[in-house]
């Protein structure tokens, strides 16, 4: 008797010989670069002092000031309302997850929505929590720029008596550089789209990064860490549901093929061997069809 294959199982989109390629230490390592190359050019511009540089090259076309720092387009439009259509795009992906957690047509968008959900707010709050401690002042607050404190480092000791800061890294440019993870969500949906995705994010990045730096709200090396922040974590959450979804095949696996035929679970018969021969109080199963009974003579 010819050995017999289960059938293919239902799993989430581009599960099995996709997945595992996924998994190879050449794709870890092309999308692991990126983050890692953001964080070193960033460190770099702060080292070298080239943000200050790029600074003083916007303050001076500008006459020496900010003057689009409270202007209605780079505030009220790129700033406010940017902020406002991210967090309701976020909401946007919210509805349409419930939506599929309530329609069983629909399963195989749940985990790639919810890595969308939840790496978009992971970025965002991260970058806002190490805002909170990094303590680095935005231009507009360096007495170079026309405020009224000295540059201190990021890992410099910041003076006493020096008021905090939260100006490190771009909080406004996570708003959209946490969109990148649109290009693991269409990596798990439609690959060919991966790209389109990848740009919405660098875009609404970009935008609201530059914005807020001709406003005199952050470096240039601000957004950098922000975009490699929001990578790293889109990469983590793609990870996690890739293994999510491993796991899910496998045990949808073991459950469509049932008890192993060729051991007598009964007790009453010797294990068989040779893969391919079943016992004989086990009627064969016929091709492409499973089926959870077994037929006994």
């Amino acid at each position: 008797m010819a050995p017999v294959n289960p059938p293919p199982i239902a799993s989430h989109a581009h599960v099995g010989r996709q997945g595992e390629a996924n998994w190879s230490p050449r794709f870890l390592l092309a999308h692991s670069l990126p983050a890692l190359l953001l964080a070193l050019l960033g460190g770099g511009l702060m080292s070298l002092q080239i943000d200050q540089w790029l600074a003083d090259l916007l303050y001076a076309w500008q006459g020496q000031q900010w003057a689009l720092r409270s202007s209605f387009l780079a505030e009220g439009l790129i700033h406010i309302l940017g902020r406002d259509l991210s967090t309701a795009a976020w909401l946007c992906v919210l509805a349409a997850w419930v939506v599929a957690r309530l329609r069983g047509g629909m399963l195989h968008w749940r985990r790639p929505l919810a890595m969308l959900l939840l790496s978009t707010l992971l970025a965002t709050a991260l970058v806002a929590w190490i805002k909170s401690w990094s303590n680095m002042d935005c231009p507009w607050d360096l007495a170079r720029y026309g405020g009224t404190r000295e540059y201190v480092g990021l890992l410099s000791l910041r003076p006493i008596g020096l008021p905090r800061a939260a100006c490190f890294p771009g909080g406004h440019a996570s708003a959209g550089y946490a969109w990148m993870a649109l290009y693991f969500f269409f990596l798990v949906m439609w690959p060919r789209w991966r790209w389109a995705g990848l740009g919405v994010g660098i875009g609404l990045g970009l935008l609201f990064g530059v914005t807020q730096q001709l406003r005199g709200a952050h470096f240039l090396s601000h957004d950098l860490w922000t975009a490699a922040i929001c990578w790293g974590v889109a990469l983590g959450g793609y990870l996690l549901q890739r293994a999510a979804d491993g796991a899910g095949t496998r045990v949808g696996r073991d459950h469509l093929a049932g008890p192993d035929p060729h051991v007598d679970t009964i007790g009453r018969g010797a294990t068989h061997a040779h893969v391919g021969y079943a016992p004989a109080n086990v009627a064969p199963r016929a091709p492409g069809v499973w089926s959870p009974r077994t037929e006994r003579k």
